[in-house]
């Protein structure tokens, strides 16, 4: 009987903790496609001259740590032109 209970609650909570994990992900990409889109907004300041801005150039700036560019990476964001796509 114990079992059965402990059963039934795993299957009503496990659907709820994977909704929670993909809604946290969904968040943090999304935090991230903001602090490098602030970055590449700071970059094309500094340098106006540029038509198209990339990671590494970030990386080279100083306006990406290696970690945030490893994670933004991980996430998949793009930079395309001005923009960055998550």
């Amino acid at each position: 009987m114990v079992l059965f209970i402990i059963a039934l609650l795993l299957l009503l909570i496990l659907p709820n903790l994977n909704r929670q994990r993909e809604r946290a992900e969904a968040t943090h990409r999304q935090a991230m496609v903001g602090r490098v889109q602030t970055q590449v907004d700071l970059y094309l300041n500094d340098h106006p001259d540029q038509k198209s801005v990339s990671f590494s150039d970030l990386r080279k700036g100083d306006y990406l740590t290696k970690e945030q560019m490893e994670k933004a990476q991980k996430l998949k964001i793009v930079i395309k032109g001005h923009d960055v796509k998550g």
